[in-house]
């Protein structure tokens, strides 16, 4: 087993997640509904986790991803982009009699977005702890669950498993809640949450869920409570806000970068994934907060899930070129 070095430690091991896959197609206009035949742009390759996981690779690090496909155009697309990007795809399936999934996204005039989701009903509900399993997971040294993916309690016990493997060959564990009240409200889901923090070394929380798994009623108090409970870092996303880091020493703020938004569909994945990748190469808090930061704000400025994933070299680039909002 590789050792971790998001802590410092020196590692050749690889980053794995698991989860949904889908494809995204999307409006073309703001005020668009789909009550009414309008055009659309995709199939893009996209899905929380394996946005995080391209983003991933782009940025340098080995990584991996377990997760299920159908066996049509769809799924190809997504192997192959990821493929592509660099991403370890053996153990994505391909399931022959299963739909890839599928998100159909409108956007309002005011920059929100609605979804029209297919992922119950399609291959990536289809994963289970069968999937798992050590000779899969001998590599990771870190392993990210993103809470999107958490939609059903075989894919609970799945990613159970794969937590409770890293953690016992020594790896690290990050955790994106990517949640909302409602969720959380789901039979068996705030149990799920509750036991993955207990495994969680880097929280990644858009500012609002800071205080979803807590019984804080402010920020302060609950990162009190989540740093008691054994986790290692806290990383709030604000988005044009920017973000702030706590790991019970000390506090870092990072301004966000600023830029016109496009599309902001993958800019929080691309941020915790830049980060952690930053993280697991050896670099400090405050270097990898102007990376992430710079691959949120990067993200937003292209349309589609994916289409923002940068380099580090690219995200050099980008920082020489934009001042903080």
């Amino acid at each position: 087993m590789a050792e971790s070095s998001l802590f410092g430690i020196q590692t050749k091991g690889l980053i794995m997640t698991m989860g949904e896959i889908l494809v995204e197609i999307m409006a073309t206009e703001r005020g668009q509904s789909f009550r009414a035949p309008g055009l659309l742009i995709g199939p893009y390759a996209s899905g929380a986790p394996a946005i995080f996981i391209d983003q991933v690779a782009k940025a340098g690090s080995r990584c991996a991803m377990i997760g299920c496909v159908g066996d049509d155009d769809f799924g190809v697309l997504n192997v192959e982009r990821l493929r592509a990007d660099g991403v370890d795809v053996s153990a994505i399936d391909v399931l022959r009699h299963e739909t890839t999934g599928s998100a159909f996204v409108t956007y309002r005039d005011d920059g929100e977005r609605d979804f029209i989701y297919n992922i119950a009903n399609s291959a990536s509900a289809k994963l289970s702890e069968a999937q798992v399993s050590e000779a899969r997971l001998k590599d990771c040294a870190h392993f990210h669950v993103m809470g999107s993916s958490l939609f059903s309690a075989g894919i609970i016990d799945a990613v159970k498993k794969a937590v409770r493997i890293v953690k016992a060959q020594g790896g690290t564990v990050s955790f994106d809640p990517n949640a909302r009240k409602e969720i959380l409200n789901r039979p068996g889901m705030r149990d799920a949450f509750d036991h993955l923090i207990a495994s969680t070394d880097v929280f990644l929380p858009s500012g609002h869920e800071v205080t979803l798994l807590t019984q804080a009623d402010s920020e302060e108090a609950a990162i009190e409570e989540l740093l008691g409970r054994g986790v290692r870092e806290i990383v709030v996303k604000q988005g044009a806000q920017g973000c702030r880091l706590y790991d019970g020493a000390q506090r870092l703020d990072h301004p966000a970068f600023a830029v016109e938004e496009v599309d902001p569909t993958g800019a929080g994945d691309c941020f915790g994934a830049t980060y952690i990748a930053c993280r697991m190469q050896g670099m400090d808090a405050e270097r990898a907060l102007r990376y992430a930061s710079a691959s949120g704000a990067r993200a937003v400025q292209a349309k589609g899930p994916m289409e923002g994933t940068a380099t580090l070299a690219q995200l050099d680039q980008f920082i020489s070129e934009h001042r903080h909002a």
